[in-house]
């Protein structure tokens, strides 16, 4: 029997100061509940992730997943891809980590399995990559090591290799993205948040994760070097993003 999926509460009883958000054992134990009902259309983007890693992942090479979480994505990927597709999952929550080996062995990952704990921010080493994947991961990594971090996984990409971006993002101007911000909000209240709960997971937000917009992202991939960068998914402020080197 799959491990039950536990609801998120985390913000549900009033704080008298709020923390930044960070990823820890508490965060971890609900995480997956979390992103589903947080994160517009995201078993919709899952199964994108899936198909479009496939068009991309070569047999023999490796498939990085920067900011693998509780190993949902690779979950879902280990059950499409041929074997000889090797993983390598990094994260800088080690609690993050332990609940992604439980699900790999859970679901019976039985494939070259490497989980790293590392923080994005001081880089990364990517190796003979068909396919990275960053998803609702790059917002979190300080604006000034973002540009350092994606010529990284360019340089660890095979030629042809793709980089597959998830994204929080800005509107391209301020009367749509407030809009937009008050729209997401509305999804998060029809999937069961409170008031409180989204004000205060809001403002543990707010110094950790800076959206840049959909063009800002766009050209940082282009002056990486990426040769073709398309939208593979856009619902009001978040995307997805396919970058092809």
């Amino acid at each position: 029997m799959l491990k039950a999926v536990t609801k998120d509460e985390v913000y549900r009883d009033e704080r008298a100061a709020i923390g930044d958000f960070t990823f820890d054992r508490s965060v971890a134990l609900v995480f997956d509940d979390m992103v589903a009902r947080s994160v517009p259309f995201y078993h919709e983007i899952q199964r994108m992730l899936v198909e479009l890693t496939r068009d991309f992942a070569v047999p023999g090479s490796t498939v990085y997943d920067l900011g693998c979480a509780t190993g949902t994505t690779l979950v879902n990927l280990h059950r499409a891809l041929e074997p000889s597709v090797r993983f390598v999952g990094v994260d800088n929550a080690a609690e993050m980590l332990d609940e992604a080996r439980g699900k790999l062995a859970e679901h019976g990952v039985d494939r070259p399995v490497e989980l790293e704990c590392r923080d994005l921010n001081e880089g990364v080493t990517v190796t003979d990559a068909s396919v990275a994947l960053m998803v609702l991961t790059l917002q979190f990594i300080r604006p000034l090591r973002r540009d350092r971090l994606v010529e990284q996984v360019f340089q660890g990409l095979r030629p042809d290799g793709a980089f597959i971006l998830v994204e929080k993002v800005l509107g391209e101007e301020s009367i749509f993205n407030r809009f937009f911000i008050e729209h997401y909000y509305d999804l998060k209240r029809r999937n069961g948040y409170s008031e409180m709960e989204i004000s205060q997971k809001r403002e543990a937000l707010e110094n950790v994760l800076i959206p840049y917009k959909l063009l800002e992202n766009r050209e940082l991939l282009l002056r990486t070097g990426f040769r073709y960068v398309d939208v593979f998914f856009k619902w009001y402020n978040f995307c997805g993003i396919i970058a092809v080197k």
